[in-house]
């Protein structure tokens, strides 16, 4: 069977979907979803993606040379706001492909990425992993996010030499900026060994938000990676914390897949997203939901980890949901 993956190229994602797609079965084609990961392809798509109208359209054709000569069971686009792509251009992959089944899963909330309610229409199934989405597109089907076979060997390895109290890995958004700042500074009494990795997609987006966001205002260049923590490390860095600290993207109720990297690699968790309490993994020995303020005589912080029951566990392998989404 063949495929056509459409993603964006973020952290080794990409790498890791293809290679459990290929175990199922699938012979795989992938294209990133803009023409180029360089810093200024990457700050316009997220600003203003028709000053680079014709860039995107020469990257589009060349895909569509691909596309073009060969028949797919399915095409799969994994959508979030680095999405390049025209409505048209959505619309001219599913006349070329019409025997295939389209399928869309959102990894960014419409609130935050609203144009993408403009191509739903040509897909077989959409999904989103924001339950707001849900309510506001009844259409949509609610997928929750994944964990890879990665920290699903480190959750097995069940590592106690912990070289971090926690760790942090993911974009500086506002928010996220905001209030991992905050846990950071009171945790410190008990959680003082942390690693922190603040990712921009570019030095430019970090002008722009500074200019922009109040949360940045203050915030120094030095403070910030510009360049995606590598897979070996980032997974290195999961196996030496004790704790993983999260904070949702403002605008956003779905889960980020740090949260369900957590729960793969059976690890505590720290996030500001009230709405996990919901989830059928819950467990308050496990996670803790930041409010504002540690609290340290709370279960979370006198209790070691609760395993989760096999099913709720295995539920949300990446395995699973591909099973969900192109089976």
């Amino acid at each position: 069977m063949k495929l056509l993956l459409i993603m964006p190229r973020f952290f080794n994602y990409p790498e890791l979907i293809i290679e459990e797609l290929n175990t199922m079965g699938y012979e795989v084609d992938f294209f990133d979803d803009r023409p180029s990961t360089n810093a200024w392809v990457k700050a316009a798509i997220r600003i203003n993606k028709n000053i680079i109208h014709t860039y995107i359209e020469k990257y589009f054709n060349e895909i569509m040379n691909t596309v073009r000569s060969k028949k797919y069971d399915v095409v799969f686009l994994i959508s979030g706001q680095s999405l390049s792509f025209s409505e048209d251009m959505v619309g001219e992959i599913k006349k070329c492909q019409p025997q295939a089944k389209f399928v869309l899963y959102q990894w960014d909330s419409q609130t935050n990425f609203p144009y993408i309610k403009k191509v739903q229409k040509y897909f077989d199934k959409c999904y989103s992993f924001d339950k707001r989405d849900i309510e506001e597109t009844p259409s949509l089907k609610f997928l929750p996010l994944f964990y890879s076979r990665t920290y699903e060997e480190i959750g097995k390895r069940n590592n106690k030499d912990f070289k971090y109290d926690f760790c942090f890995v993911g974009t500086a958004h506002p928010k996220k900026y905001k209030f991992i700042n905050m846990m950071s500074e009171q945790l410190k009494s008990v959680y003082p060994n942390q690693f922190i990795y603040f990712f921009f997609p570019s030095p430019i987006v970090y002008f722009y938000r500074k200019v922009m966001n109040k949360e940045l205002r203050g915030a120094k260049y030095s403070e910030f990676h510009y360049v995606p923590l590598k897979g070996k490390e980032m997974n290195d860095v999961y196996e030496a914390s004790r704790c993983v600290l999260d904070s949702a993207q403002a605008g956003q109720l779905g889960l980020t897949i740090r949260v369900l990297e957590a729960l793969g690699a059976k690890k505590k968790l720290i996030t500001t997203n009230e709405d996990i309490v919901n989830y059928d993994f819950y467990r308050p020995e496990n996670i803790y939901v930041y409010e504002g303020k540690i609290d340290l005589d709370n279960v979370f912080f006198k209790e070691e980890y609760k395993e989760v029951d096999k099913e709720i566990y295995e539920k949300y392998s990446l395995r699973s949901w591909l099973k969900e989404i192109v089976g």
